[in-house]
């Protein structure tokens, strides 16, 4: 406790005025030291409500803070049920595409039959043709070497059997016969060469034994595609090709070849009476083009950016599934390519498959010898 102040009157005050004196200051030092016990205790009241308030402001957003980490949580679950689900629907979007694509692959392998069947016929018929012809050829060549056999010694050609010899040969008309034969071997050779042709052709269209990524020639692909369906074609068309300079190209080659299927077949139901379809191919850096071009109707401003949708077709009802266009778009997407697509009405249209050389997974490695 601090010393009172001292209480020695003033000089020349009376003693009742001294005490007064004496007691004011007293008074003011109890007063003042009363005020800073006051200032402390407000001071430490003070500090105590700030962290009262403090501790409340902590605890809210405490709170806040597990209120959030559960809404994180939450939205954490929803998004990994959404992935999941978003899953399943991608693996069933695949699977529907793959049975589109085989439906469609199918339905075009159901309309080409019919005209691969022909095509086949042809040299089959004149085949079977030419061996019944050979055979008779045969039947009549061996009467005449049977009538040298009967003969008792060498044929004399002024002899009976000489005269029955000359007569046969005229009658089989020997020497056309001998002529002949050899144009009925060669016809039926290219009648197998043909059949052996289309089956062949049919096979690499199909490619069921190649089913991976590998590097194939387009030009052979479009080749053997344009043999399978030529039947739809000859009858409509002339074909004029105008390839350029092709590398190989890394592709689904079976895949590319119901493309171009799909193409042609169309360019040919196209064209009403008879016209002109074009197949041309060239590059550009590293993308290679294949353009089917037709002389056919063509198609309306307002359908064409329509005819790469599923379903959509400008064909009569039971002429298309409307699914050509569409699948073969999704085929050259999956090789990170693309279809451009051009036409006038009266005047026709052309559809041009744009595709890398390489994939872009495979794009550093270097092209094959033979690209």
């Amino acid at each position: 406790m601090p010393d009172l102040p001292a209480a020695f009157p003033p000089a020349g005050a009376s003693a009742p005025q001294a005490e007064i004196t004496r007691l004011n200051k007293i008074v003011k030092a109890l007063m003042a030291r009363a005020e800073r016990n006051m200032n402390a205790q407000a001071t430490d009241f003070g500090r105590f409500q700030t962290t009262i308030l403090l501790e409340e402001k902590v605890r809210s957003r405490t709170q806040e803070l597990r209120a959030a980490l559960a809404e994180n949580e939450r939205i954490t679950r929803d998004l990994q049920r959404e992935k999941a689900e978003h899953l399943v629907l991608i693996g069933k979007l695949e699977q529907a595409q793959n049975q589109l694509l085989q439906s469609e692959k199918l339905a075009s392998i159901g309309q080409l039959a019919a005209g691969v069947a022909h095509e086949i016929n042809n040299p089959i018929g004149f085949i079977n043709s030419n061996v019944g012809t050979l055979e008779r050829y045969l039947n009549d060549i061996f009467r005449i070497l049977n009538a040298y056999e009967q003969a008792p010694s060498p044929v004399d050609r002024h002899s009976d059997a000489g005269d029955v010899v000359d007569a046969l040969k005229i009658q089989v008309d020997y020497a056309y016969l001998k002529e002949d034969i050899f144009s009925l071997i060669r016809e039926t050779r290219d009648g197998v060469a043909r059949v052996r042709k289309i089956v062949q052709d049919l096979k690499d269209f199909s490619h069921v034994d190649e089913a991976e990524w590998q590097w194939a020639d387009l030009h052979k692909g479009l080749e053997s595609t344009l043999n399978v369906v030529n039947n739809e074609i000859k009858y409509k068309a002339e074909v004029v090709r105008g390839y350029g300079e092709l590398p190989l190209v890394e592709c689904l080659p079976f895949q590319l070849n119901q493309v171009f299927m799909n193409l042609l077949m169309n360019a040919a139901q196209a064209i009403a009476e008879h016209g002109t379809i074009s197949l041309r191919t060239g590059r550009q850096g590293n993308e290679v083009w294949v353009e089917i071009a037709d002389t056919g109707c063509g198609i309306a401003p307002e359908n064409l950016k329509r005819v790469f949708d599923p379903f959509y077709t400008t064909k009569a009802v039971g002429k298309g599934t409307g699914l050509g266009l569409s699948l073969s778009y999704g085929i050259v997407q999956r090789h990170h390519g693309r279809i451009e697509a051009r036409s006038e009405l009266g005047k026709g249209s052309a559809f041009r498959v744009v595709l890398p050389v390489a994939q872009p997974a495979q794009a550093a490695q270097a092209t094959p010898s033979g690209a």
